[in-house]
């Protein structure tokens, strides 16, 4: 294989990671923090919360490398293709539109994104489910894995900012306990659809809601009802990681991906 092959493509993933990575450490380390300052909501995680920001740019780093490989030109560069490089447009635009607090806005770039990267999940699954070793599990499954859950839970906090109250001047009232209520479970169960919807499951799109809903009920302490809550589906979901990793030990197979997995959100072939 030519170092050459599928350059144009290989380049743009490069370009446009270095745009979405850049977007993201500028709401950071910018002239203030957006995870500190944004509108603050009865579902609004503790900003810790975020750092799995981190942990999948630094595997999708590792993706840019391994696309050099016979195996990663393979899945990335003729599988994936082209929609790498629109993730992370779209992923930056969202960042753009959220850290200037352009909710609404916002909201619906969450769900391109989340449908953007969960089409990518499905080629990957639907395509290349073989086992490929230890590069290929790190740096293609896992990353799109953790990728997709979090983009679930994007789409619930982005939702909730862009039609909300605003937790520092308004009381959390029934409706509003409802809503966070019905988020609760909402991503709960996709937590357990990560889990159960095939034999062995996946660990870490699952891991990626838990850790949200874990961020949820330290951040939230002003509401107990919803404190409490967070707590409860934290703790089921958390069966789900335990039931995820279970079987695949049992089973012997793989905690990123399993051959028989369909998309979470539908429509995406």
């Amino acid at each position: 294989m030519s170092l050459f092959d599928g350059i144009l493509i290989k380049v743009a993933n490069i370009v446009v990671f270095a745009l979405s990575l850049g977007s993201n450490v500028y709401s950071v380390a910018g002239p203030e923090d957006m995870y500190g300052t944004g509108k603050p909501t009865y579902i609004t995680p503790a900003p810790h919360a975020f750092w799995v920001w981190s942990l999948i740019h630094l595997l999708l780093l590792g993706m840019l490398v391994f696309q050099f490989t016979a195996r990663g030109k393979e899945i990335i560069v003729d599988g994936i293709g082209w929609r790498f490089a629109l993730l992370g447009l779209l992923n930056a635009v969202y960042v753009f539109f959220w850290a200037r607090h352009w909710y609404i806005l916002a909201f619906a770039l969450s769900l391109l994104v989340s449908a953007a990267v969960s089409h990518i999940y499905w080629v990957v699954r639907r395509d290349h489910s073989a086992r490929g070793g230890l590069a290929e599990e790190l740096f293609v499954h896992l990353p799109f894995s953790l990728f997709h859950g979090w983009t679930i839970v994007l789409v619930v906090l982005t939702a909730f900012e862009a039609f909300g109250v605003n937790a520092h001047h308004h009381k959390a009232g029934i409706w509003t306990k409802v809503f966070v209520f019905l988020a609760f479970v909402f991503l709960e169960s996709t937590a357990a659809a990560y889990a159960f919807a095939t034999r062995e499951g996946d660990a870490a799109g699952a891991a990626a809601i838990t850790w949200a809903l874990f961020a949820i009920f330290i951040h939230q302490t002003s509401s107990k009802f919803i404190h409490w809550s967070a707590l409860v589906f934290f703790i089921l979901s958390l069966f789900a990681i335990i039931k995820a990793l279970y079987t695949t030990i049992r089973g012997s197979g793989s905690v990123l991906h399993d051959e028989e997995r369909a998309p979470l959100i539908a429509g995406q072939n």
